[in-house]
């Protein structure tokens, strides 16, 4: 049996402690409760970010591995220049072909203007499927007016959403016992 948790919140934002991060551990917090699945982790890349470029990196090794285990991942991201963070890049180039294959992954931007809010279908989304990642449902974007809304676009996404999710979930489970 893994001791890998089913759901994990990957945020790639290059500040300690950001938002993106809040907004990707309570968007996990959600999504294990929907999947009753027990306590999400979070990975802070920005924890992690010196090593990334160095010739080991036990502690981004250590973080790759949760997250190729994960049943669900999050992969949160602030908007950086129309696109996601460098840093998230750089984590996820540290996996070969198909990393994440099997891992269902829902990719979560933050978006400080409007005008970026198919962001994350058309960038993020790719990498995560170059990679192997199942990814069933819609991104999820969020604006930073919305942020004080979060729980209730949470609950709108996961009513539109969370059936493909939970079935994408339940094949990834199958598929590792």
């Amino acid at each position: 049996m893994s001791t890998t948790p089913t759901v994990v919140a990957l945020s790639g934002n290059p500040r300690p402690g950001s938002r993106t991060r809040a907004v990707a551990e309570r968007v996990a917090a959600r999504v294990a409760d929907d999947l009753d699945a027990g306590e999400p982790a979070v990975i802070d890349l920005a924890e992690v970010a010196e090593e990334i470029f160095s010739p080991e990196h036990p502690r981004a090794d250590a973080a790759s591995a949760t997250v190729s285990g994960a049943r669900v991942l999050i992969v949160a991201t602030p908007t950086y220049k129309a696109t996601y963070t460098g840093l998230l890049k750089s984590f996820l180039d540290l996996y070969g072909n198909n990393g994440l294959a099997g891992v269902v992954a829902v990719p979560l931007q933050v978006a400080g203007n409007p005008a970026h809010l198919l962001a994350a279908e058309v960038h993020l989304r790719p990498l995560l499927v170059e990679l192997g990642a199942e990814v069933p449902t819609r991104a999820l974007v969020l604006t930073e007016a919305q942020l004080p809304e979060l729980d209730a676009v949470i609950d709108a996404w996961l009513e539109a959403n969370g059936a493909a999710l939970r079935g994408a979930a339940a094949r990834r489970e199958r598929s590792l016992a």
